[in-house]
């Protein structure tokens, strides 16, 4: 169990678990946890690399780097004692493009450029911040890439090869035209690796399921060609997987780096960064909820992002924290980051000693793997769930979010999605804003006021939406009217547009000699207040913290 940890905030975030693990102290129990831990995630992340790099458009080499390289860094530098980052399924909707249309080249370079865009986010403390991202739109394309993803993999799975095509119909429409040409024993090999990874975990989850069946693939696939039945492997797709360790190496074009390049990947860099960001952070949020601890959320992002700059120097492209992987770690006894440098280390030997043999993979049985990734990805139960019980306006932005993802790409569906939940947002502010007159507009004496004194209590925060509504009570009050006691205690929050409206109503109630107290104010509105200039004229204007006190002076009891 992982003992909490904190950092002191005048100090750069970076390395914080490293940090804390030293001031703690390691032993050999930790170690031989760890290395257990280490080889287990290894077994684990060994066919789920490849599988990504390859849904990536890559080859499959460079899925191994990315775990290898990525998650060391990531491990040392980062800000959750758990996570075990390195290529997740996340980012292949926005990686396959890039693949596609720049080559590796291109992919390696926005990965790098997502990195120095992670460290911005963390150097500028906006781990926080990414919590506000709405729970339906992270659900709408996370479940989108689930069903992209899924698309993606049917040409391998039918043995027609990659299909051809930017949008979802388009594939489709490539599906529908290479159909006739489907190799029965490449379908069999998808078939029996799906039912494998479907039933192997029913009968024990010590082994990892992938690795059994990617193996049973494996041998069906060999077995095959024995009979003079060819079958698509890693070897005829890709040549094979070289049995180096990742090389140093630039990670642009060969002719150069250019900025019109830059600027043309810049956009997906940043969507890479953001959504790097979010699975990142949650992945050390189900890490502490499951171990116990706490993580740096910026030293999380400023560790990500220098293993994103670092892994394409050596072949590796973007990566983030991933779930699964992480929760089998702490399942499997992983208690500090020396449990993911294990694992990467695993990898690079398994690359070195077992490169001939991974090449007899077959890529239906890769193709198989992916689909139950998919599968697990778009937590179809849980999008039906929030679908029967959430609100209209959030399961409008759920189908929103998740039509967008499937049929343009995550860039846009997160730039709507966010767009569109903030703005329901403001619509409920506004609902729940409001203020309630206590007294005559016209000054008469009622309920215990003394005449021409008026009494408001204004609810909710005063932002630009939220501002006018609130504040239109304040326009009907009339010239019988000496003082406006206006109570701003349930007011929490104030931004240029409430001030701005504030400042009108009491300009207005000043044209008419009356006097306004503010009573009730919180410390943000009250800043805002003061640095607006309200206390400059306390014979028109005065703030009170006391609300009853104040009634006090008029009513001679106090208010209940």
């Amino acid at each position: 169990m992982s003992r909490r940890f904190v950092t002191d905030g005048s100090r750069l975030r970076v390395a914080t678990t490293l940090r804390a693990m030293l001031v703690r102290g390691y032993s050999a129990d930790d170690l031989r946890a760890d290395a257990s831990a280490g080889v287990v995630l290894g077994i684990v992340a060994l066919p789920l690399s490849m599988a990504l790099a390859i849904a990536a458009g890559a080859p499959p080499e460079y899925g191994l780097f990315t775990a290898i390289v990525a998650g060391i860094v990531i491990a040392v530098f980062g800000g959750s004692m758990h996570s075990v980052s390195g290529p997740t399924a996340a980012f292949v909707v926005l990686l396959a493009p890039v693949t596609a249309r720049y080559g590796v080249e291109g992919l390696l370079l926005a990965s790098l450029m997502a990195g120095l865009i992670l460290i911005g986010m963390g150097l500028l403390r906006l781990g926080g911040l990414i919590q506000f991202v709405p729970h339906p739109v992270t659900t709408g394309f996370t479940a989108g890439i689930g069903v992209v993803i899924a698309v993606l993999q049917l040409g391998d799975f039918l043995g027609v090869g990659r299909l051809d095509g930017d949008r979802i119909w388009e594939r489709l429409a490539d599906l529908g035209h290479r159909l006739p040409d489907a190799r029965w024993q490449d379908i069999t090999i998808g078939v029996v690796t799906l039912a494998v990874l479907l039933w192997f975990p029913k009968v024990s989850r010590r082994v990892p399921a992938p690795l059994v069946a990617l193996v049973a693939a494996t041998l069906l696939g060999v077995g095959l060609k024995v009979f003079g039945y060819d079958v698509v492997t890693i070897n005829s797709q890709f040549g094979g997987i070289p049995a180096v360790p990742p090389l140093p190496r630039f990670p642009w074009p060969s002719d150069g780096l250019s900025w019109g390049l830059v600027g043309e990947l810049a956009p997906t860099a940043a969507a890479i960064a953001m959504l790097g960001a979010i699975e990142s952070l949650l992945c050390a949020v189900v890490a502490d909820g499951m171990a116990g601890g706490r993580h740096d959320p910026d030293a999380e992002l400023i560790g990500l992002g220098i293993g994103n700059i670092v892994a394409p120097f050596f072949g590796g492209f973007a990566a983030t924290g991933a779930i699964a992987r992480t929760a089998t770690g702490i399942r499997a006894g992983g208690r500090t980051p020396v449990a993911v440098v294990i694992h990467s280390l695993f990898l690079l030997v398994a690359m070195l000693l077992l490169a001939p043999l991974l090449g007899l993979i077959p890529m239906a049985g890769m193709a198989g793997l992916l689909l139950v990734v998919a599968w697990n990805m778009s937590e179809a139960d849980h999008f039906v769930h929030i679908m029967r019980i959430a609100p209209r306006s959030d399961v409008a932005v759920l189908v929103v979010c998740f039509g967008l993802t499937v049929a343009f790409d995550m860039v846009v569906a997160v730039t709507v999605g966010v767009l569109l939940a903030a703005l329901l947002f403001m619509r409920r502010m506004v609902e729940i804003s409001g203020a309630q007159l206590v007294g005559d507009p016209h000054g008469r004496a009622v309920e215990g006021l003394p005449l021409g004194v008026v009494f408001y209590d204004i609810a909710g925060p005063l932002f630009f939406g939220a501002a006018e509504k609130a504040l239109e009570a304040l326009a009907i009050v009339g010239s019988g009217v000496s003082t406006v006691i206006i109570d701003l205690e349930d007011v929490p929050a104030m931004d240029a547009t409430g001030l701005v409206a504030l400042q009108s109503a009491v300009s207005r109630m000043s044209g008419l000699d009356i006097k306004v107290i503010l009573t009730g104010v919180r410390p943000q509105p009250r800043r805002a207040l003061t640095k607006a200039g309200f206390d400059k004229d306390p014979t028109k204007i005065e703030i009170s913290d006391d609300t009853q006190s104040t009634l006090e002076r008029f009513m001679g009891t106090s208010r209940d």
